[in-house]
């Protein structure tokens, strides 16, 4: 698959194994248990996990959806699908290609110090996982869903992408807490990451959620 333009080449596509369906927590258990926890170490996610994690976020749950596209866990403004997921770990920063359920990846290195603001920097560097936020505006305005006039107005496209992005990591926080996992939504370093992601004119990054296992204190 070709990478956006303006972004490194691809090195790499890691093709993720299908979601387990393996968690058997009901909804009401998972939301009682919902939190923010920034005391994440740095044992690695299995890939299994990162898959469902993944998918949970919002990954493709059904293969026709509102104006003929297919249907994500999470909702978006006409079903534009604007919010991508990059994902920075250890190896490299990948972008999350939902319908193919894979990560592409977009930067090597590690970048995940980026996805912290400097005050955040005393969190443990380590943690294994970083979701990155990022609005295709491009996406909105050329929806193939309905075309409000809203969609050509900065503000509103402001106020669709950033609620659209809040239910994305509503998943991750729901599917963490049914896991035993930590998560953490918070600020990240916009600008640099924007440029080690090679990201386009159109496209905005918004914030970043750190996900691990708990560190025991």
């Amino acid at each position: 698959m070709a990478a956006y333009p303006n972004s490194p080449p691809v090195q790499q596509t890691i093709k993720l194994p299908a979601p387990s369906g393996a968690c058997t927590v009901s909804i009401t258990a998972a939301l009682e248990q919902r939190r923010t926890c920034r005391t994440i170490c740095a044992k690695p996610l299995s890939r299994q996990l990162l898959a469902d994690l993944l998918w949970a976020a919002c990954g493709v749950n059904r293969p026709e959806g509102p104006f003929g596209r297919p249907g994500r866990t999470a909702a978006s403004a006409s079903n534009s699908q604007e919010i991508d997921l990059h994902v920075a770990m250890r190896d490299g920063a990948y972008r999350y290609d939902a319908p193919a359920h894979e990560l592409v990846q977009v930067a090597t290195g590690d970048l995940r110090g980026y996805a912290l603001t400097p005050g955040q920097r005393s969190a443990n560097p380590d943690m294994p996982v970083h979701l990155i936020y990022v609005a295709d505006i491009h996406r909105l305005t050329h929806s193939t869903g309905f075309l409000e006039p809203g969609l050509q107005d900065p503000e509103t496209q402001k106020s669709y992408y950033y609620v659209d992005a809040g239910m994305v990591a509503a998943n991750v926080y729901l599917y963490c807490a049914a896991e035993g996992l930590a998560a953490w939504f918070h600020n990240c370093d916009r600008d640099a990451l924007a440029l080690r992601l090679g990201l386009r004119q159109e496209q905005r990054v918004l914030f970043a959620q750190s996900v691990g296992y708990r560190e025991e204190i």
